[in-house]
């Protein structure tokens, strides 16, 4: 039986009281046989199979008569509950869900290819909830009660895992688990009709012209993802410092710093921000550098950075287009305990950000560029935005899919000279923006 025929199988997703007295049985019996401290010296798999070994004596020796299939399904769950996750255990072995979702002990969801699907499976008890939770959280030196309800941690296996308990959570404890994306490379994005290739080469001429870029999108559009395909654009003699919350980026290149911000330990102190590693990497003499999220303050040293000597930076934002996202940056600029106004964060912007990259996720759960945008407004004029390539939907197919086709604009003349310079050109899916046609869309805006 496959993984997921054997997460969704009725005998298992059941969860009957009957199910979880027998689990919960076997298990105690195990525990009473082996010895912990031996166990702990052993290597994670050798350890699951000894576990395994040792019940199926259990089994042989005194457990109730059940078939091959129904006896291997007990192992599991017994040294999934001894040894893993439990009923999360399998789902974090799938590599097609991407984000598992637990809404106190009776209702879990995840998340595959785009769309949100609850499983019919459960916790036991709340009280078994919380044990998986409590294992989960002090993997990474956490604690989470009713004095500190609520826990965002990394795992030591790179999933991104947030916890809120009740009283905060009337829903029951609340577990979400995010996992590691796999790195997918530009070309792959192009199989999956992200974007295009004439859109790749725009993008990788702009990033080896040292273009600072801004990749933006709401949650779940895929944001760290295409940023970590366009980092393998960056030219690899150069000295990269990468800055996240938490580390996902996973660069080629050999010259590669990783930074990844620490949280507050259970007294509450040690807590280093983005911003103080965006800060730092200043005096590491970084060629660029490349924030996995702008989210607070961080962003006016971000900008700083982008616009005093560090050209050909990334980063993302959050934001419904590319006009929210620089609405969005200046908004988290102020958040800085430097005031600055908003004139002065107008004119950085500016002066700063160069290319923006809008990703949207569609109501199929695909996620494509729906737009490249250059910023094309300098100092204190308004910000104007030149689009060169959107994504134009079609509505939605009989087949449940999104539809529709890259559009290409002219480019900037300002762009196109600095392309040239750089010894990138144009490409022809684009041309160059006479200065009639400039103003014509200045205007127009």
């Amino acid at each position: 039986m496959s993984l997921r025929a054997r997460i969704t199988a009725p005998e298992e997703t059941r969860g009957s009281e009957g199910d979880a007295h027998l689990v919960a049985t076997y298990r105690g019996k195990l525990l009473e046989e082996i010895d912990l401290a031996e166990m702990s010296s052993l290597a994670a798999a050798e350890r699951r199979a000894r576990l395994e070994r040792v019940l199926g004596h259990i089994l042989s020796r005194e457990g109730p008569v059940l078939s091959t299939g129904e006896r291997a399904q007990l192992i599991r769950r017994v040294v999934d509950e001894a040894l893993g996750l439990g009923v999360l255990e399998p789902l974090l072995e799938d590599a097609s869900v991407t984000e598992i979702m637990v809404n106190g002990p009776d209702h879990i969801y995840v998340e595959r290819g785009g769309r949100v699907e609850r499983l019919p499976m459960r916790f036991a008890s709340h009280e078994q909830l919380m044990q998986t939770i409590e294992r989960i959280v002090s993997t990474v030196n956490r604690r989470v009660d009713e004095s500190n309800p609520m826990v965002d941690a990394r795992l030591p296996s790179g999933e991104r895992v947030n916890v809120i308990i009740p009283p905060l959570s009337l829903t029951g404890a609340t577990l979400t688990i995010r996992r590691f994306p796999r790195s997918f490379t530009l070309p792959e994005l192009i199989g999956f009709g992200s974007l295009d290739q004439h859109m790749l080469l725009l993008l990788a001429g702009l990033i080896q012209a040292k273009f600072n870029v801004i990749v933006s999108g709401a949650t779940g559009t895929g944001k760290t993802t295409l940023l970590n395909a366009l980092s393998g654009l960056i030219p690899e003699h150069e000295r990269i410092i990468t800055i996240e919350d938490s580390a996902e980026l996973q660069l080629q290149q050999s010259h590669v710093i990783r930074l990844e911000a620490r949280p507050a330990n259970v007294e509450g102190k040690g807590h280093i921000s983005i911003r103080d590693l965006v800060r730092n990497s200043l005096r590491m003499r970084p060629d660029r550098i490349v924030v996995g999220e702008v989210r607070g303050g961080e962003s006016l040293d971000m900008l700083q950075a982008m616009s005093t000597g560090h050209d050909g930076s990334l980063a993302t934002v959050h934001a419904n287009s590319a006009e929210d996202a620089l609405m969005r940056l200046q908004t988290l600029a102020s958040m800085s305990e430097i005031k600055i106004p908003f004139e002065a964060l107008h004119d950085q912007i500016n002066s700063a950000v160069d290319v923006l990259v809008q990703l949207t996720r569609h109501a199929d759960g695909s996620r494509r560029v729906t737009e490249i945008a250059l910023l094309d407004s300098h100092g204190r004029d308004p910000y104007r935005l030149a689009t060169v390539a959107r994504f134009a939907a079609l509505p939605m197919g009989a087949d449940g899919r999104v539809h529709g086709e890259f559009q290409y604009f002219p480019v900037p003349r300002r762009v196109a000279d600095r392309l040239y310079l750089a010894g990138q050109p144009v490409p022809p899916a684009f041309g160059i923006a006479s200065f009639d046609e400039q103003l014509a869309t200045r205007e127009a805006r």
